[in-house]
């Protein structure tokens, strides 16, 4: 997602359907053989169900498993009748027992996040509601968790009026629908491994998820995501910190997941088979972040990326599954920066 993505798909709810238990290892880990971006996928029991983008609506796909996506039929659920125009980067929640799907929706500076909901995750959404977020800027990418009670809504996008760049923002919801209060700037592109490719230099795709100690993480995508530099990096909100307040969140010190040595932080290692991964979900129960995984085995994810050899374009982009463990006794360290310059807790590592 970024800007130039104005020339991006519509929005399409897919379900998939599979006995794969949560937290055991991903056997058909690699691409699924579905050409597509910007992966969301939960699983309601042992049912994943996910959204992927086509035309100008929202299809329905069901299949026994991730491969089985490409040729499974699509169904039609909702059509953007108000000729909205391009609709990026659809995200699946459940709260309160209801499905929300969130998607952006615009032209050009245009660009707002939507969502519609339903109480099936395949079929009954109604129309389309704009979410009046707070300052009413260029929005995409957003997307709903519960932390500590408290429901939130982080996105990616504008200062202002004009495409200088594209920040994470986070705001409190007092319902899945209704954002209250100001929104908060947690992120900027300002580190030099996260602004390789740029104009504009982009932090999107912001996927929240919690560690074993109770941490919250966001997850997000930086550089060009019209680039093979475009990579995965991590948020880290320290302990007892407050997800409103920068200066609480800590930065990893580089990608974690990505196609080029020099970007990734030490310790890291590039992929040997994708070039530009990014836009991560995380298979949660529920899409609950209080079903997020615990310290030790691997756990499934998917993300976009293309063919390592493939020239790197949006339209060869395909939906990949992995898997990701948590790694301890991770620091990331910081300068010039209220607070203290580091601090050490989870971080995570991405497989192929």
């Amino acid at each position: 997602m970024m800007f130039s993505r104005f020339f991006r798909c519509a929005v399409v709810l897919v379900l998939l359907t599979t006995t794969t238990v949560l937290g055991a290892p991903s056997s058909g880990a690699g691409p699924t053989g579905l050409r597509a971006a910007d992966p969301s996928v939960l699983r309601i029991g042992s049912t994943y169900v996910g959204v992927q983008s086509v035309d100008t609506g929202i299809v329905v796909r069901q299949a026994s498993s991730p491969d089985g996506l490409a040729t499974a039929t699509a169904q039609r659920v909702w059509t953007d009748t108000r000729g909205l125009g391009e609709v990026w980067a659809p995200e699946i929640v459940t709260d309160g027992g209801r499905f929300y799907v969130y998607f952006s929706a615009g032209r050009g500076a245009a660009h707002r996040m939507y969502v519609i909901s339903s109480a099936q995750a395949g079929s009954g959404y109604g129309a389309e509601t704009k979410l009046a977020l707070p300052g009413d800027k260029w929005a995409i990418d957003g997307t709903l968790f519960t932390f500590n009670g408290q429901r939130w809504f982080v996105w990616s996008g504008w200062a202002g009026d004009t495409n200088v760049e594209q920040n994470l923002y986070i705001a409190r919801m007092s319902s899945p629908t209704t954002p209250t209060g100001s929104r908060y700037v947690i992120s900027q592109p300002r580190e030099s491994w996260e602004r390789v490719v740029g104009n504009p230099y982009i932090n999107e795709s912001p996927e929240a998820i919690k560690d074993p100690n109770g941490q919250l993480h966001v997850v997000y995508s930086a550089n060009g995501s019209w680039s093979d530099q475009y990579c995965l990096a991590d948020l880290r909100l320290r302990a007892g910190g407050d997800p409103t307040y920068v200066w609480d969140w800590y930065k990893s010190n580089g990608c974690l997941f990505g196609s080029n040595a020099a970007t990734m932080m030490s310790g890291w290692h590039p992929t040997l088979n994708v070039s530009g991964p990014g836009h991560n979900t995380f298979v949660l129960l529920n899409g609950d972040i209080a079903t997020s995984p615990p310290a030790g085995p691997k756990f499934p994810f998917l993300y976009h990326a293309v063919a390592k050899g493939t020239p790197y374009s949006w339209s060869n982009r395909h939906w990949y599954s992995g898997t990701f463990v948590w790694w301890g006794s991770t620091t990331y360290s910081r300068a010039n920066s209220p607070g203290a310059p580091s601090d050490t807790g989870f971080g995570l590592k991405f497989f192929e």
